[in-house]
C-alpha cells in the first residue's frame, strides 16, 4: 500500500508519520515544498513540490494525508485529481481561513461573536487575529481603543513581509478553553480525546501550554463540545480525515474557534496513545487506506503534555535542569526542541516552543501536577540578540 504524506519542509510529525508508515508495512511518499534543484537531500526519497503543483512522478496512491493548514490544502486538491478519499478542497480552504469559518458557523446557527475584517471594533474587549497567520501568532486582545491601536501597529509590523495583510477583529469570547481531536468518516466525527486547557487564556496573547485527557468537565459539557464540533464540521464541509478543534465554554454555550482539517501539530501527538500502543499517526494512515476506526479509543489512564513557552526573546544558549525534570513522578518524557544559537521570540511575534514535557498518570490532576513540576526544574539561559544596523 502506497500513502502520500503532504507536509512542509520542517515539521516534528514527518518521521513519526515515517516511523509508523514503516510499522504498518506501508509506502510513504513525503511530498514537501522544499526546493527542487537538491537531490534527496536527506536520503527519503520525497517528492519536491510546490504545494500548488499536483504534477506527482510517483504513484498511483492509495491513500493521502497531510500535516499542516497549507499542506492539508494540497493533499485536498490531489485528492480530487486523484480520486482519493480526503476533505474536500472548499472545505479545507473554508476551515483554513479564519474569516470564511466565522462566516460559515454564523450561518450555521453556531454561537459566533461579532467579527470584521480590517475595521475598528464597535466595542471591547476585542481579539485581533491575522488571518495569514497561525498557532496563535500575532494575536492579541485589546481592552481599549488605545489598546486596539498598539495592537493593531505591532501586528502591522509583524506582517510585513506576509502576503496576506488582512485582520479579523472580533469580540472576546471569555470561558474555558478546550481541544478536540478527531477523525471525520464521510461526514460523521469520531472524537479520539477532548483536551482541558488548564492555564487561562484570556490574554493579552494567547500562548498555549498544557493538553490534559480526559477532560474533567462534566458529561454533558462533553457532549456538548462534541456535539457543536460535529455541526462545526458539517458547516465547513469537511468529511474524511482528520481534524483538530478549538473551542471555549461559557455560561452561553460552546463557542467554536476553529476547526483545522488536520491532526494536532508538532510532538503533542506524542500525548496520544491507543490500544495495544499504536500512535495516531498510525490510525490515521489506517483511515486513510480505508480501515474502520469506529471503535478506536484512548488507552486507559490521564495523559498531558506541556509545550514549554519562550520566556522572553534572545538567542537560546542551554537547558538545564532537563534530568532533573525527567525525573519527575509520572514524567514519560522532557524534549528540548531548541536548537542552541537559535534566535527565539515569544508571542506575539513568535510561533515555537522551547520544546515539550510528556506526563502519564492515574488521573489528570496528577498528570498536570508532574507537568507544573516538572516545567519548574527547568533553567533555560539566553544571550541578548544583537541590534539590527539598517
Amino acid at each position: 500500500m502506497r500513502v502520500l504524506l503532504f507536509a512542509a519542509t520542517t515539521g516534528y510529525q514527518v518521521r513519526t508519520f515515517a516511523d509508523a508508515a514503516r510499522r504498518l508495512n506501508i509506502d510513504l511518499v513525503l511530498a514537501t515544498d522544499r526546493c527542487h534543484v537538491l537531490d534527496d537531500p536527506w536520503g527519503d526519497n520525497a517528492v519536491p513540490m510546490q504545494f500548488d503543483d499536483l504534477v506527482l512522478a510517483r504513484g498511483p496512491f492509495d491513500g493521502i494525508v497531510a500535516v499542516g493548514d497549507q499542506p492539508a490544502l494540497a493533499a485536498a486538491q490531489a485528492a480530487e485529481k486523484f480520486g482519493l478519499r480526503f476533505h474536500p478542497a472548499e472545505a479545507v480552504a473554508a476551515a483554513k481561513s479564519k474569516f470564511l469559518s466565522r462566516e460559515r458557523f454564523r450561518q450555521a446557527g453556531l454561537l459566533t461573536p461579532e467579527f470584521h475584517l480590517d475595521t475598528t471594533p464597535e466595542r471591547y474587549p476585542c481579539v485581533l487575529k491575522p488571518l495569514g497567520l497561525s498557532a496563535s501568532r500575532g494575536v492579541i486582545r485589546a481592552n481599549t481603543p488605545a489598546e486596539f491601536r498598539q495592537a493593531l501597529d505591532r501586528i502591522q509590523k509583524i506582517l510585513e513581509h506576509e502576503a496576506e495583510q488582512s485582520i479579523l477583529i472580533e469580540d472576546f469570547i471569555p470561558g474555558r478553553e478546550f481541544a478536540l481531536e478527531g477523525i471525520v468518516t464521510r461526514g460523521r466525527l469520531h472524537v479520539l480525546a477532548l483536551f482541558d486547557k488548564p492555564d487561562p487564556l484570556d490574554g493579552p496573547f494567547f500562548e498555549e501550554t498544557i493538553y490534559i485527557t480526559p477532560s474533567r468537565e462534566p458529561s454533558q459539557i462533553q457532549q456538548a463540545i462534541a456535539e457543536t464540533t460535529q455541526r462545526a464540521v458539517a458547516a465547513l464541509g469537511l468529511s474524511d480525515g482528520p481534524i483538530h478543534a478549538e473551542m471555549r465554554v461559557n455560561d452561553r454555550g460552546v463557542w467554536m474557534l476553529e476547526v483545522a482539517a488536520r491532526p494536532i501539530g508538532g510532538l503533542c501527538s506524542r500525548v496520544l496513545r491507543f490500544g495495544s500502543g499504536a500512535s495516531l499517526e498510525e490510525w490515521i494512515l489506517r483511515h486513510a487506506l480505508g480501515q474502520d476506526i469506529s471503535r478506536l479509543h484512548l488507552a486507559p489512564g490521564a495523559h498531558g503534555v506541556m509545550m514549554i513557552p519562550i520566556p522572553r526573546a534572545g538567542i537560546f544558549l542551554d537547558a538545564q535542569g532537563v534530568d532533573e525534570s525527567r525525573a519527575v513522578a509520572c514524567v514519560e518524557d522532557v524534549l528540548i526542541t531548541a536548537k542552541q544559537g537559535q534566535e527565539l521570540l515569544p508571542l506575539p511575534e513568535g510561533a515555537s516552543y522551547l520544546g515539550f514535557i510528556f506526563a502519564r498518570a492515574e488521573t489528570p490532576r496528577e498528570v498536570e501536577n508532574a507537568l507544573r513540576s516538572a516545567h519548574l526544574k527547568l533553567d533555560f539561559q539566553f544571550a541578548a540578540t544583537l541590534p539590527v544596523v539598517r
